[in-house]
């Protein structure tokens, strides 16, 4: 038995509408004209079902297409400087490395240029954004990082390690649409079988005989130091770790990757279970933010603006004149019994009491049922 629906029109006609008459190059290049739903985007209207079935409207036509190959794109981007940055010359060649590097340039660039796009488009509201200088700072850092490297040929650590950060605070923020102990051994100079003993895991030379034959026992070690193992403490393992997370794996070069498969294990299930773990706490305090303050409307009012951008910068200036994608007039389909439960609860707080179309209010009355009670 299916479930028995109401259709209501969104009064906001010819809301989403752009103007029919524009300059295609002027569009494109510089200021868009925008449209009424640009112009306004007021709790007003979110707080309502009108605005969040405006909202869904928009995001199951074309704005969950569009976000997602943004996202696909900025991946795309991230992964290639994140190879190119962290991968060792064990495992990847330079050629290959500058061929992830270029890539990262033209990536950049595109990503880049949408944004300088949104900064002549209204720099002050750009500015006032808070979240925008991450975006700007994950696309500048990677692009000004690759040219360094292709151009001099220096791979400078600490460039590389905020270009990473910073893409990694970016890529989080995709997510904002969806709802001391002691060590086991004292640091002493004697060689045993422990392999994690930093005289254990130093390089070391040994003696090649006249015959070719080489000296199974270590000619010159190199004395290790307090970063030779930086698991050996409890506080620089933790500083290791935040290395780790900035793409710098050097805490980790100094143990054999062949012979330690349980490491690489242990690497990719780091970095997978933290990437999901830090996911989820930005999606939590995200979340908690927006619970302070109205978190439904907060919520749509964020996608609204996220609709916006994609509207303004991402569609051709013949895509926002669509009537399939922007119709003067939308419906929307509302269950009956959830419909009845919210027009009782505006009359318990006296919302429903208003002069604004009578007649339609009282023949959706009569189909649901209810009762009016006296206005006091």
């Amino acid at each position: 038995m299916s479930t028995p629906t109401i259709t209501f029109i969104i009064p906001y006609i010819k809301f989403v509408n752009y103007p029919q008459n524009y300059n295609w190059l002027l569009e494109i290049l510089i200021r868009p004209q925008p449209s009424p739903f640009v112009k306004t985007i007021s709790r007003n209207i979110y707080k309502t079902w009108n605005g969040e079935a405006l909202i869904n409207f928009k995001w199951n036509t074309y704005g969950k297409y569009y976000y997602i190959i943004i996202w696909i794109t900025f991946m795309a981007f991230l992964c290639c400087f994140t190879a190119a940055a962290t991968i060792s010359k064990q495992y990847i060649d330079e050629d290959m490395r500058k061929q992830l590097l270029i890539t990262s340039i033209i990536f950049g660039f595109i990503h880049l240029s949408f944004e300088i796009h949104q900064i002549i488009y209204n720099p002050i509201k750009w500015i006032q954004d808070f979240w925008n200088i991450f975006d700007i700072m994950a696309y500048v850092l990677p692009i000004y990082a690759s040219i360094y490297w292709l151009q001099t040929n220096n791979r400078n650590v600490s460039l590389l390690t905020f270009s990473c950060l910073f893409l990694d605070i970016k890529f989080l923020l995709f997510f904002r649409v969806f709802e001391s102990f002691e060590s086991d051994y004292s640091f002493k100079k004697y060689m045993n079988n422990n392999p994690n003993n930093p005289w254990n895991i130093v390089p070391t030379y040994n003696k090649v005989f006249d015959d070719g034959t080489i000296d199974t026992h270590p000619f010159i070690i190199q004395s290790p130091d307090k970063n030779t193992n930086m698991f050996e403490d409890y506080r620089t393992s933790l500083f290791a770790m935040y290395l780790f997370l900035t793409g710098d794996s050097k805490a980790l070069s100094n143990w054999s990757y062949i012979d330690n498969p349980s490491l690489v294990i242990l690497i990719f299930l780091f970095s997978l279970l933290i990437v999901v773990y830090l996911m989820n706490l930005f999606i939590g305090l995200l979340n908690n933010a927006i619970e302070k303050d109205n978190n439904r409307v907060s919520y749509l009012i964020q996608k609204a603006e996220i609709l916006a951008e994609i509207e303004l910068f991402y569609l051709l200036p013949h895509q926002r004149r669509w009537n399939t994608w922007f119709p003067e007039v939308i419906y929307y389909y509302a269950n009956a019994d959830k419909t009845r439960k919210k027009i009782k609860e505006m009359i318990d707080e006296n919302e429903w009491y208003t002069n604004d179309f009578p007649e339609l209010k009282q023949e959706l009355l009569n189909k649901l049922n209810i009762q009016q009670k006296p206005n006091s």
